[in-house]
């Protein structure tokens, strides 16, 4: 079969399926081009987008500028690795700086690798700056939490499915609730060896877990108290995806480390990084930490053009005014629902909770249905549907997308 031939969907299904490793279980449908808040699949069927690649493609498919971005710098120069300066990286370092208020930023590709570099940041810190004997340093993190899948994290997850099997876990973690300050206070107060406190500001992946609202601010209060950083996952949250710019904007928190990555490129390619002030972020050494694609030109050029989408098309306050319009519509569904318990979220990072348990498979066979009626959504803890759609959408196709998820809804009501 030549590379380029035009494949059937049961075709790259059977693929996928005999040449690839089983480490996903995807919707039914085989994708091949998406422009805006649209993507069509090998049959020219189109379907609204309302997973964004895992809040990845928060500006749209395919966004122009973005796209011109990498194919410019691509022609010129792509990859140097570190080991030399390029034109590009500085010009990034200082725009993403001056963009969310930090003195420096550790440039890497992906979500998980920056949140090890920010759990190695912290450590750095704690042993350097904090004082903490050689190997005793912690990290206080949240049950049902999602940092991804290294080593590393899957040691402080809870979720079976991630951990078995994969020991021995990495040590240094302490486990606590999440939205939890009484426990993290009592934490924080009995262990001197803490360099850090790791948080998602809305648990996405545990299905769109909302704290309440002080928690945050509180929380970081605590750790100033007691002299612990806070660290801010907002590798899906950040980049407009609840209404600001950051979630934590909300309640006007500013991290000591902040991790960003999926929509800091605009789904266009792999990009991530951390941001911290000087007083932390010197602790790193040449050495210390690195990586070869890390800040290379493509990835610079490429997070510059999509921040400045996020900025000039104003996508955090449309997310803003489109989430609430989602949960608002939808609430008057549920109020009369069955199937739905209720509607849950920030700005365009929504799920609805299914009135089945976690084993059912209801939230599956909806979302089977909700492709057959032209809309993609996935489901997360078995009885959890997560609604994400690109930030650029429009009013009327957020009531277009409110109106086929209800209809569909309605085919499962009792």
């Amino acid at each position: 079969m030549a590379v380029l031939e035009q494949l059937t969907s049961q075709n790259a299904i059977e693929l996928e399926n005999k040449y690839g490793a089983h480490n996903y279980h995807p919707l039914p449908v085989v994708l091949t081009k998406g422009e805006g808040v649209y993507v069509w699949d090998v049959d020219g069927k189109k379907y609204y987008d309302f997973l964004s690649a895992y809040s990845a493609v928060n500006q749209g498919h395919s966004h122009p500028k973005i796209v011109n971005a990498l194919i410019n710098q691509a022609q010129t120069l792509a990859l140097t690795s570190r080991a030399f300066y390029n034109d590009v990286l500085g010009k990034y370092e200082k725009f993403a700086c001056e963009f969310f208020g930090f003195d420096k930023v550790l440039p890497m590709n992906t979500g998980a690798e920056a949140v090890e570099t920010a759990l190695k940041l912290c450590r750095k810190w704690g042993y350097e700056v904090k004082g903490i004997e050689d190997n005793k340093a912690e990290i206080v993190v949240c049950k049902n939490n999602f940092h991804g899948r290294t080593t590393t994290i899957i040691s402080f997850s809870n979720d079976p499915v991630a951990r078995k099997h994969f020991g021995p876990y990495t040590n240094g973690f302490i486990k606590i609730e999440y939205n939890d300050l009484i426990a993290l206070e009592n934490t924080l107060k009995n262990n001197p060896n803490i360099a850090g406190f790791l948080v998602e500001p809305i648990q996405g992946e545990a299905g769109v877990y909302v704290p309440n609202e002080g928690y945050l601010a509180k929380a970081k209060a605590l750790c100033e108290q007691y002299n612990v950083l806070f660290i801010a996952d907002e590798v899906q949250t950040g980049i407009a995806r609840t209404g600001k710019l950051l979630a934590v904007d909300h309640e006007n928190v500013k991290p000591d480390i902040l991790i960003l990555g999926k929509a800091i490129s605009g789904g266009v390619y792999p990009v991530s990084a951390v941001l911290a002030n000087n007083a932390i972020m010197n602790v790193i050494k040449p050495g210390n930490h690195g990586s070869t694609f890390g800040g290379n030109p493509v990835a610079a050029a490429v997070a510059v053009a999509a921040l400045e989408v996020v900025r000039d098309e104003k996508l955090a306050e449309n997310a803003f005014q489109l989430g609430n319009l989602f949960r608002s519509e939808f609430q008057k569904y549920i109020d009369n629902s069955h199937i739905v318990k209720l509607v849950r979220g920030k700005g365009l990072l929504n799920a609805i909770v299914i009135n089945e348990d976690e084993e059912s498979d209801t939230a599956w066979n909806i979302c089977l249905a909700l492709r057959d009626n032209g809309l993609l959504a996935k489901p997360t803890h078995g009885n959890i549907i997560r609604f994400a759609p690109p930030l650029v959408m429009t009013k009327e196709q957020l009531l277009d997308c409110v109106s086929i998820i209800i209809k569909t809804l309605k085919q499962f009501e009792k």
